[in-house]
């Protein structure tokens, strides 16, 4: 027997020098795992924290069946040092380490907003375009030395005649055009069967992006999507022609490491003040979800209520072989209970006395909230 609980969602944070990473990776974790000084290059290794993902529906569900144990669902972070322009030929450290966030779900670009005479600027001033497009090329550039290198392995096979290889080969240098005139990888017209052995070879510009603007404590009350937006020169997907999913947070890395020494009622007035409705990591999480297209499901019993993360849109046959491989293979039915009756009724059995407990099929589209116990037989 196999257990098959999902993966994390994993969340890589990239970005010049000083402009936050370290500072915001520290505030999400809560740690001081990640060095932050006023020097570029201060992370050395690749740092990886797990965090739980917020979820008060979680925290409800457990206060009324009271398990023995209660399980978030997690979001993984990868910081690597910071990229400088030139780094995909060898300028600074941050290239060593983009292998390391090539497996991740989502790429975190923080572009920094705020001037500070303390704390310097790898490029001598503030400019959030500028940063932004030096980032993107230089993952650009990464991509490029993939696909060359993919393309000098497959070569000889594709010679041959083997087909997969001729295959690959087609759709390689399809991208090697693109990424050369400077496009993201995104950008490809692909044919409906290529998207899958394009995302098998893990190119940076492929990934969806969250852009974390980096901004003071004043910029906080005052900065909305739409300016910084415009600060970045992000055009929509749309407009930009390149296919790329994106998503914008406005955050505060001092804030956020300011606030882990408060208690979460302090946290709760501080944010108010500043018109946010909620920290950081929450917002980050959020947009993530958004962009991945990700929800979460609930199994709740005496040993554990516990948040499962899915992608919109699977069948319940799926969504239980996250928790095992037995549960997809012998599935029988789901019985479920949306949150609200759960929460309405409080209890599995009073929702299911009231007629709110459903049996659905193998193809049953799970919804988000869904609080399910799976029947099987192998």
């Amino acid at each position: 027997m196999r257990y098959c609980a999902t993966m994390p969602l994993r969340i890589g944070i990239v970005g010049l020098p000083n402009v936050g990473k370290s500072t915001l990776f520290n505030a999400l974790t809560k740690s001081m795992g990640a060095q932050a000084a006023n020097y570029p290059f201060c992370t050395i290794d690749p740092n990886v924290g797990i965090v739980a993902v917020p979820d008060d529906r979680l925290n409800a569900l457990a206060a009324l069946v009271k398990p023995r144990k209660v399980v978030p669902a997690t979001v993984e972070f990868v910081d690597i040092a910071g990229l400088v322009r030139g780094a995909s030929a060898g300028e600074g450290l941050g290239n060593k380490f983009l292998s390391h966030i090539r497996e991740v779900d989502a790429i975190c670009h923080v572009v920094r907003a705020f001037e500070s005479g303390d704390i310097l600027h790898v490029e001598g001033s503030v400019d959030p375009k500028r940063d932004r497009e030096t980032i993107d090329t230089e993952l650009a550039l990464a991509d490029l030395e993939t696909i060359k290198k993919r393309i000098e392995r497959i070569q000889g096979a594709a010679r041959t005649g083997n087909k997969e290889a001729k295959t690959e080969l087609a759709l390689t240098e399809k991208i090697k055009a693109v990424l050369e005139r400077g496009g993201p990888a995104s950008s490809v017209a692909f044919d409906d069967d290529e998207p899958p052995l394009a995302e098998d070879m893990q190119l940076l510009t492929l990934k969806p992006v969250i852009y974390a603007v980096n901004a003071s404590e004043e910029q906080m009350k005052s900065l909305t999507p739409e300016n910084a937006s415009r600060k970045l020169f992000l055009a929509s997907s749309a407009e930009a022609g390149d296919g790329r999913e994106t998503e914008l947070v406005i955050i505060s890395a001092k804030i956020e490491e300011d606030m882990q020494t408060l208690t979460p009622e302090e946290s709760r007035i501080f944010l108010k003040d500043l018109g946010v409705e909620s920290s950081g990591l929450d917002r980050l999480i959020r947009a993530a979800y958004r962009l991945l297209g990700y929800i979460t499901y609930f199994t709740a019993g005496p040993e554990e209520v516990r948040a499962w993360t899915i992608r919109r849109g699977w069948a319940a046959s799926r969504a239980a072989g996250v928790i095992h491989t037995d549960f997809e293979k012998g599935f029988i039915c789901a019985e479920t209970i949306s949150y609200k009756d759960f929460i309405q009724f409080g209890s599995e059995l009073k929702a299911k006395e009231a007629g709110k407990m459903r049996q659905e099929g193998k193809s049953y589209v799970v919804q988000d909230g869904d609080v399910m116990h799976f029947r099987f037989n192998v």
